[in-house]
């Protein structure tokens, strides 16, 4: 069997609508990614019903729709498509944290926040009208997740957005390592989906490093903190490896940049002596925790040091990780290309990209055609049969 024939899902119920991909602006360069592995796997699936009706369309050169977000001088804005969306399963893609876009405001150039980039996102679906069939949001870094609790008297930003999308039209939202998937209880009757990239880290790690040794006596998976622990055991259970836990003492007295600042991190777990460690977040966003986590743990004479973050934000840039790669700390760093990664990130001789252009193009192939995607959305399986391959030096 071809290469190109083993990707094919085996999907046989028909389509939904029409299919449509509208990646906005500021994720453009994966739209067309996902793009690409749809036109593809369409003109290699054998369907015996691919010349019906519910089939019309089914296979073109590609599937991304013709939009755009302009704006005034005054920094307003409006959204646009371009082409017919009536009666299309339309599936938009945001990225929220895409920070290298800007626009003029009154002759001055303005870089895009989250909020910008969010705007536009309602400015399209406003742009809709509803005229499509189904509306589904495939927005990577969930909008304001970081802010889905309430702890005083403040705003419950990213539930209010999610109940606003689904106000608006959207049928579903997929998202990718929500910080906190409890958040999809602000809209219980609609489709909400948080995807973990667990398999694409362990697929990276086991392609740049061939001498990883997948057992309890050589290697542990880590949590940064409390909140990372559900994904750290995760992917310790898949690869049958323990798990060791740190927890953040913090100065409530005080508040830098929006946030208690550590006063200590205290490791809760088995002796890392010797051993490769895989720390796993979410997010890196400035850094600090991950880095002051590497350290702690060579400090307790630990192995080589992987950091695997589905988000990698580096807001406070990128040399604390040059000098931790430089002293040993770390070996590795693995994030995706669901965010915006600058061509500086991309060069360094410490960072793995993981693609998840590849995954994205099954969620929407799969659920065009209103099929389960709970194989992908957990990917046990499809580890196990990479840690065979691997460790039978057939990978």
């Amino acid at each position: 069997m071809s290469p190109i024939k083993d990707e094919i899902r085996n999907l046989n119920t028909i389509p939904v609508g029409s299919l449509g991909i509208i990646p906005l602006e500021g994720c453009r360069h994966l739209g067309e990614k996902v793009d690409q592995y749809l036109v593809k796997w369409r003109e290699e699936r054998e369907n015996e019903h691919a010349d019906t009706l519910a089939f019309s369309g089914y296979e073109r050169d590609t599937y991304l729709l013709k939009a755009a977000t302009p704006r005034f001088g005054s920094g307003e804005g409006k959204g646009v498509i371009k082409e017919s969306v009536r009666g299309t399963d339309l599936y938009i893609l945001i990225d929220v944290c895409n920070y290298s876009l800007t626009y003029k405001l009154f002759g001055q150039i303005n870089h895009y926040s989250p909020d910008d980039h969010y705007s536009d996102l309602k400015r399209i679906i406003a742009a809709v009208g509803g005229k499509a069939r189904r509306i589904t949001v495939i927005m990577p870094f969930l909008y304001e997740s970081r802010q889905h609790k309430r702890t005083s008297r403040e705003s419950l930003d990213c539930a209010y957005a999610l109940q606003e999308m689904t106000a608006m039209g959207v049928d579903n939202i997929i998202t990718f390592d929500a910080h906190d998937p409890r958040v999809q209880n602000a809209i219980p009757l609609n489709g909400f989906e948080t995807v973990q990239p667990a398999y694409q880290f362990i697929k990276a790690m086991c392609g740049k490093f061939k001498d990883l040794k997948f057992d309890d006596d050589h290697m542990m998976v880590i949590s940064p903190d409390e909140g990372a622990m559900s994904r750290a055991i995760y992917m310790a259970n898949v690869l049958g490896l323990d798990v060791g836990m740190f927890y953040k003492r913090r100065d409530y007295t005080k508040v830098v940049d929006g946030r208690n600042p550590i006063v200590a991190h205290e490791f809760l777990g088995k002796d890392v002596e010797g051993r490769d460690l895989i720390v796993v977040d979410d997010m890196i966003s400035s850094g600090e925790s991950m880095l002051e986590v590497a350290c702690e743990l060579k400090k307790r004479k630990a192995g080589r040091i992987f950091c695997c973050s589905t988000f990698g934000l580096f807001t406070s840039g990128l040399d604390k990780f040059d000098e931790a790669y430089k002293n040993g700390d770390i070996s590795g760093v693995f994030t995706t290309n669901l965010v915006y990664q600058t061509p500086e990130l991309l060069e360094r001789e410490w960072y793995i990209n993981c693609d998840m252009s590849k995954y994205i193009a099954y969620i929407i192939d799969t659920l065009n055609h209103d099929a389960s995607i709970s194989d992908l959305l957990d990917p046990s399986e499809r580890i196990q049969k990479l840690m065979n391959k691997y460790r039978a030096g057939t990978f």
